[in-house]
């Protein structure tokens, strides 16, 4: 193991080495701006010509030489209704004699321009980018070595881009960029007050289920990043993490479904990426947002400091939930033996997010940025379980009352420090990001045995689970433009994870708890090194059309063993290397329409929830384990995309196919005494292929209306030899899974708005049966009041029924179960947030911060429990999602 390590510490320097030597600012221009000239040293002294002409998208075609000068002109573009820097827009320089462009560029990432070596002479500038109008300042005299600041460039959102129409009313909920989905979140006042599983159901291709199970196209198979920063929270529980971040504190949400060779090779469906809101101006700000409701509350803190070449964030949110009930009617059958169990459940949870961030401008080529975030989670849930068996061998039926009380605490700290250095051309640097991320969780049940009248405890059994999850990581990426419309990146990176799981199992004797001899107390670890490097290659033709191309490799290292196993406590699982490439095409058209095909290969390793030898028995007839001999599952993915407006409409069409091998599955078996025990297995093939479209429109200036459809037909087999030879695993499973989502947006009069969402799930295909359909609506109204510093609002969600029912079923040739889970979710709350202090948009010279971004393990994405211990409450049948994903 300290060679691999030597071996990539020596990869890492060696790469930032070549990079420094290969590119010391030749090369040629900028990529996606101008930088022109050649190579060597001098490359930014040569005169400057057409080079933006190159660039998709840039309306000067037919741009006219620029002499040769020294003037220079530099703005900040805005948007004019949220006052946030616009990204990327196209910036034109013209002649104001002749009416023709002479030279452009595009805005940076915080909306910054600058255009420089302008010959004298009177010009216009002109600002413009999809979603908004075209802005035009005019007048502008350029003297010998003049340095012009126009200072705020604010641009009017037009969902009519293309035609001349002006529409100044909201910028659209979801918005396309070229590598990515987004949505925005912060314009939703209806998950104001909840958490981010609330916010994820409202996203285009996402599905939420009531248990906080996570997919993408219907496979659960993704990688959830927060602010581009991985987080062994997520990578135990994706639903622990959604439910410690609060709706209040999330900005975006991006769907990335077809990630580059940058990214890490995990995540078979794609990336999601949760962008928390955050400020990066000058000045000083102060924020509270509170809610309070019949079901939850919450309250949060948010500060903001910038001076000079320094800036510090502090937020803190709360999260409470409470009177939280539901009920579960549970029936399987094997042969004649059957049983029938209810129960009635109450959930309570107390959840926070506290995060610490500086950022440190060190000079104009030099930042430095550090942040410290601390997620708690921590759940109860308890139940009184009542269980019939009969039939079978049973002469008279057998009856038994469980009281079961579930303790279920997460602590998971992440700590970051990152440098970049931006080198002598445009958008050329290097960058050295670091990460050190540990969860710590704390899972047990106590599961006590009544009388017939249930008025004494007779017997009962406890569970105790500590673990951890840690990560340490390190990584460097460099970037350089190659000539006028290319750019090319690489990069190493080595993620280095401990893995620890102690169990023990207690019986009830004589009024205490006592070790179990029959299942002594054990323990695993598990210890993963993931070493990584990659090469992406961006080209921008003439004709707008744009490709990217790269691969990845990375190198797994498994060092695995059970605590007190003998003779041999090993797990053998040998070391593997996967290839990932990856390839991007889009292409512009005319009209604002947009072509994009992509194709790319993914792996999704097993997280500690797969891998948890950990046997749960708080329900006794349904027992969950995991398996710690797992191997990573590779897919193969493959979509294209058609996006056009249409007068005030947008529409995106998109059309997928997903192929997943080895695929990692959850399988149910029972033995001659009804129990049946859920694991994991890489038993399956995977083939999914379906649609995904979605729209907004703006009508009448002040009504936003959203929405789209997901469907998908799956077919799901078993075909590995060695589980083959049970018939309950001898099985496949197809299917046409559908789902849709609704949302509008009406701005009133006096600062008053009101929104409403609605979201529906059909029926999931599992390999052995089909987890339940279920649907879910808010209807919100919120008031802005002291020049928009300050809001109150009201929301309901499910208000028109008590409670929702979902059904589950699994069908095995050798026994049967179905599940029906009621929740009571009908919910109403009033949120209040206030603003004070003042942010003022000035031009420090700050580039895009970055940050580690491990996404290489699958996670669960179940109902808040990674380790096999889920609350027994939960419905034991088949879920979550496409991929085999069980409810636990």
């Amino acid at each position: 193991m300290k060679t691999n390590v030597l071996l990539l510490f020596t990869f890492l320097t060696v790469s930032s080495s070549i990079a420094l030597a290969q590119f010391p600012g030749g090369g040629g221009g900028g990529f996606g701006r101008p930088g022109g000239g050649g190579g060597g040293m001098d490359g930014e002294r040569r005169t400057r010509s057409n080079t933006d002409s190159r660039m998709p998208g840039n309306p000067m075609e037919q741009a006219q030489p620029i002499p040769k000068g020294n003037g220079k002109i530099s703005g900040l573009l805005l948007d004019s209704t949220s006052s946030k820097p616009v990204e990327y827009a196209t910036v034109a320089l013209i002649n104001q004699k002749t009416g023709k462009p002479v030279d452009g560029t595009t805005a940076d990432d915080k909306g910054r321009f600058t255009l420089s070596k302008i010959a004298p002479g009177d010009y216009s500038i002109q600002a413009t980018f999809l979603g908004f109008q075209n802005k035009t300042i005019k007048d502008i005299h350029i003297d010998k070595n003049a340095d012009i600041q126009i200072g705020l460039v604010k641009l009017s959102p037009d969902v009519r881009t293309l035609s001349e129409v002006e529409v100044t009313g909201q910028r659209a909920v979801v918005e396309e960029k070229v590598d990515r989905l987004v949505y925005n979140a912060e314009k939703d006042v209806t998950s104001k007050g909840g958490d981010a599983a609330d916010v994820m159901r409202r996203v285009p291709m996402l599905s939420v289920d009531l248990d906080g199970n996570l997919s993408l196209r219907g496979s659960s198979n993704v990688r959830v990043l927060i602010n581009n920063k991985p987080s062994t929270i997520v990578a135990g529980s994706v639903a622990d993490a959604l439910k410690q971040i609060p709706a209040d504190m999330i900005k975006t949400v991006e769907v990335i479904t077809s990630p580059s060779a940058k990214y890490d090779a995990e995540g078979s469906a794609g990336i999601i990426n949760i962008v928390t809101k955050k400020n990066t101006l000058r000045g000083a700000t102060l924020g509270v947002d509170g809610g309070l409701g019949n079901r939850g509350s919450m309250l949060g803190l948010n500060g903001n400091y910038r001076t000079g070449k320094m800036g510090f964030s502090l937020s803190g949110h709360g999260r409470a939930q409470y009177n939280v009930k539901g009920q579960f009617v549970n029936e399987q059958t094997r042969g004649t033996l059957l049983t029938m169990q209810q129960a009635d459940t109450k959930n309570s949870s107390l959840n926070g997010s506290y995060n610490l961030g500086w950022d440190y401008d060190i000079d104009s080529k030099n930042v430095i940025t550090a942040g410290v975030r601390y997620g708690a989670r921590n759940q109860l849930n308890s139940q009184e379980l009542f269980t019939r068996i009969s039939g079978g061998s049973l002469t008279t039926p057998s009856l038994s009352y469980r009281s079961v009380d579930v303790k279920d605490l997460s602590g998971t700290v992440d700590v970051n420090v990152d440098y970049t250095r931006t080198l002598k051309k445009p958008q050329q640097e290097i960058s050295i990001l670091t990460q050190f991320s540990r969860n710590n969780r704390t899972n047990n049940y106590v599961s006590d045995l009544l009388n017939d009248t249930r008025s004494s405890v007779i017997g009962g059994t406890r569970n105790d689970n500590d673990s951890y999850n840690q990560e340490s990581t390190i990584q460097i990426d460099y970037q350089s433009p190659v000539g006028k419309n290319q750019q090319i990146e690489f990069g190493g990176k080595g993620i280095f994870r401990q893995v620890q799981s102690d169990y023990r199992y207690l019986t009830l004797l004589n009024g205490s708890y006592i070790d179990n001899i029959q299942q002594p107390a054990n323990g695993l670890d598990y210890n993963q090194n993931v070493m990584g490097s990659y090469l992406s290659y961006t080209y921008q033709s003439k004709s707008k059309v744009t490709i990217k191309a790269g691969g990845r490799y990375e190198y797994t290292m498994i060092d695995a063993k059970f605590r007190t196993e003998q003779p041999s406590s090993g797990i053998n699982i040998p070391d593997y290397g996967n290839f990932v490439p990856s390839i991007n095409l889009s292409k512009s058209l005319s009209g604002g329409k947009m072509v994009k095909l992509s194709f790319n290969r993914r792996l999704q390793r097993p997280g500690i929830q797969f891998l948890n030898p950990n046997v749960n028995a708080a329900n006794p007839q349904n027992i969950t384990v995991g398996n710690p001999y797992l191997s990573p599952e590779l897919s193969n993915n493959v979509e294209a995309s058609f996006s056009t407006y249409v007068k005030t409409l947008y529409v995106n069409l998109t059309v997928f196919g997903r192929q997943t091998n080895n695929s990692i599955q959850s399988i149910r078996t029972s033995n001659d005494l009804g129990v049946i025990t859920t694991t994991y297995d890489n038993i399956g093939q995977e083939q999914a292929t379906g649609i995904n479209l979605f729209g907004n429109a703006t009508l009448f200036q002040k009504w936003q209306l959203g929405g789209g459809i997901d469907a998908y037909y799956v077919y799901l087999t078993n075909n590995r030899s060695s589980t083959l030879m049970d018939p309950t695993l001898k099985q496949s499973n197809s299917g046409v899974v559908v789902s849709g989502r609704l949302f509008t947006n009406v701005q009133l009069k006096n600062g008053w708005g009101v929104q409403g969402f609605s979201f529906i799930r059909g029926n999931q295909v599992t390999l052995q049966g089909t987890s339940g359909s279920f649907y879910m609506y808010s209807l919100g109204v919120k008031k802005d009041f002291v020049n928009k510093k300050g809001s109150l609002g009201l929301a309901a969600e499910n208000f028109l029924a008590n409670s929702m029912k979902i059904r589950t079923m699994v069908n095995t040739p050798t026994f049967t179960q179905n599940s029906t889970n009621q929740m009571f979710n009908r919910g109403v709350r009033l949120t209040f947030s206030y603003k004070i202090g003042k942010m003022t948009f000035e031009q420090p010279n700050r580039r895009r911060k970055k940050s580690v971004s491990n996404d290489d393990v699958k996670g669960d994405g179940g109902g808040g429990n990674d380790q096999q211990q889920a609350a027994p409450a939960a419905t034991p049948a088949a879920g979550g999602g496409g991929g085999g994903r069980p409810r636990q």
